[in-house]
């Protein structure tokens, strides 16, 4: 079986715009958005699918993804963070925080290619909002 796209990120054989991690999850931002500011929260440990995690892994990704969504809302100045988890396109345990300010704009149709500079910029946003808190 082919590695998975999440695995060649984490091993640094695709480059990713990363905004956090720590030895376990790991944080980057989407190259095809749904909106500005969507970010991808991954265990490093290759497991399939997030409701197969261990449940002390289960909790910590979404404390996790409850922390980056803070600084991803203060950094975009938007209204929510949505949380997207489908485990089908890529099978490798994901969560997408994705701003959000209106009931649609979850939908990933909306989803569109992005350019390096405009990753980078958001990453740092995110990144400076992150270091504000302290982690």
């Amino acid at each position: 079986m082919k590695e998975c796209v999440l695995c060649k990120i984490l091993k640094g054989e695709i480059s990713s715009h990363k905004v956090w991690e720590d030895k376990e999850f790991f944080a980057f931002m989407d190259i095809n958005p749904i909106n500005p500011g969507h970010v991808l929260l991954v265990p490093k440990k290759h497991v399939e699918y997030v409701f197969n995690l261990p449940d002390g892994e289960y909790k910590k990704i979404f404390e996790h993804a409850k922390f980056i969504s803070s600084a991803i809302q203060r950094a975009t100045k938007t209204k929510r963070i949505g949380i997207a988890i489908e485990g089908l396109s890529v099978p490798h345990a994901h969560i997408h925080l994705v701003p959000i300010n209106n009931p649609n704009d979850l939908d990933p149709c909306r989803a569109r290619k992005a350019e390096h500079n405009e990753l980078q910029q958001m990453a740092e946003k995110i990144i400076t909002q992150i270091e504000k808190t302290g982690a």
